[in-house]
Order: C-alpha cells, then structure tokens, then sequence
C-alpha cells in the first residue's frame, strides 16, 4: 500500500472515531439535549396568583402542579408544556379558561419547577403524566375533559388521549415525531440512538374523538410541515394555521385565542 492509501485510511479512521464519538455522547447526553427545565426553590411564590399547588407522588419522584379551580367549572384541560422553563413560565395568562369556565391543571415533569426526580425513559413520561391525570380524574368525570400539550408536550397528550378518548385533544405546535424533527435537525444521528422517539404518527390514528391541530405558520422549530402530515392521519381532525406565529408567540395572536374559545365554549 501507498503512502496515499495509508493517509487515506487513517483519514477515514480519524473521521469513523470522530462519528462514533459524536453518536455516543447523542446517546449519553439526550437528556440534556431535548429536556431545558428551570428548578424552582421548594419555597418559590409563583409569579401569578390564584392557583393551588398540588403534589403527584410517583416512584422516585414527587411531581409538582398548578391547578386553576373556578367554582363550578364546565370541566378541565390538562396541560402539558414544552420542554423548556417551568409551570411557572408556562402560565402566560389564564383569561381563556376563565372566559370558557374551564379548571387548568399544568404538569411539571420532573426535574422542571419544583418537580423533584430526573426524566431517565419516555416510558416514565408517560407512567407520570398518566398519574398525573389520575390524581384529578374523578373530580372530573362526566364533564368535558380536554387534553392540551405545547410542543415536547404533543406527543405526550397524544399518547394519554389515546388512553383517555378526551372530549377534545388540542396540539399546538406539534412534531409528526420527536424521531422525525431529530432526523431534520441532526440528521446524521441513526434513529437507533434516540430513546424518545415520541411517535404522534403512530397515536394520533387510534384517537376517535376530536383532534384540533394548531401551528403556526414561522414556526422554524417545528416546522408548520408537521401539522400539515399530521392532520390526514388523525379519524376527526381540525387544523388552525395562525397566520405569522412562530414557536413561541403563538398564544400571543388574536386567532388563536378567539379559535380556542370558541371551541372550548362548543364542547
């Protein structure tokens, strides 16, 4: 062999190294990658008032939660946020609930506020958001119970509606799959790597009740493609595109408000 053919190989060595090193800290560190909670103090004054906290006991943790009670509410949403701030930072105003007559209970997973523990499986995620929902179940039974997630959130209320069968599942700014928006942004990582797939394309089909699809239309996260794959696969589903909304201003535009009030109110 040549002196080119030995420089060639130990190019391609070094390059396979570098590759194999960048797959294994994709794999060591995911959760450090996809999960940005904000810890809040065990005596932390929440900055908007008039929500109780309510704690969620689960193997190896204790969840934390706001939970908006308006005295004699039409039903509930439940709520799960993005995969960055706190229960906290996710109340950015509670006019929609108390213009519908709708209680709001809002999860933090744990780590995030003042949820103890540490995410460790999507498995866990979902054991605990279903406890979560068991906690306040049979204070709502009978009445309309809505299943809301924002973003990291989505794949998670689309898997409990699943179990739930709510009278309406709403996701907003969602992924078609954490798997498919990793192929989009990493895509030199193999999918056997990533252990949050978080597969909505696989859920969302075995939702027989009403799924409200919400995007908006700059959204350059998760781009507005993914409703837009996502709403043929849902058996009854509703898609609202709000017009110059990115990912993180959404509940911010006029459409999204009045379209979210009317539909609540109609339930």
């Amino acid at each position: 062999m040549g002196k080119r053919g030995r420089i060639a190989i130990l190019v391609l060595g070094t390059v396979a190294l570098l590759y194999a090193g960048l797959v294994g800290f994709v794999g060591a560190r995911q959760e450090a990658l996809i999960f940005h909670p904000v810890v809040l103090a065990p005596d932390h004054r929440y900055s908007v008032a008039g929500l109780e906290e309510v704690t969620i006991p689960v193997e190896g943790a204790v969840l934390h939660a706001r939970h908006l009670r308006l005295p004699n509410p039409k039903g509930v949403v439940f709520f799960l946020h993005g995969n960055g701030g706190n229960a906290d930072s996710w109340i950015t105003g509670l006019d929609l609930y108390r213009r519908t007559n709708y209680d709001l209970f809002l999860l933090d997973y744990r780590g995030y506020g003042k949820s103890t523990g540490t995410i460790e499986s999507e498995e866990q995620l979902h054991k605990d958001v279903r406890a979560a929902w068991d906690s306040i179940s049979a204070r709502y039974a009978g009445m309309p119970n809505v299943i809301y997630g924002r973003s990291l959130g989505t794949g998670l209320a689309a898997r409990l509606a699943v179990e739930l069968q709510p009278a309406l599942t709403i996701l907003v700014s969602p992924y078609f799959s954490l798997q498919a928006l990793g192929d989009e942004h990493y895509p030199f990582i193999p999918h056997a790597v990533l252990r949050y797939p978080l597969r909505t394309d696989l859920w969302l089909p075995k939702i027989a009740s009403p799924v409200m699809l919400v995007h908006g239309t700059v959204d350059t996260l998760i781009a507005p493609s993914h409703s837009a794959r996502l709403k043929p696969l849902a058996q009854r589903p509703e898609l609202l595109m709000v017009e110059g909304a990115g990912h993180n201003d959404i509940h911010r535009f006029p459409a999204y408000f009045e379209t979210l009030v009317a539909r609540l109110l109609g339930l």
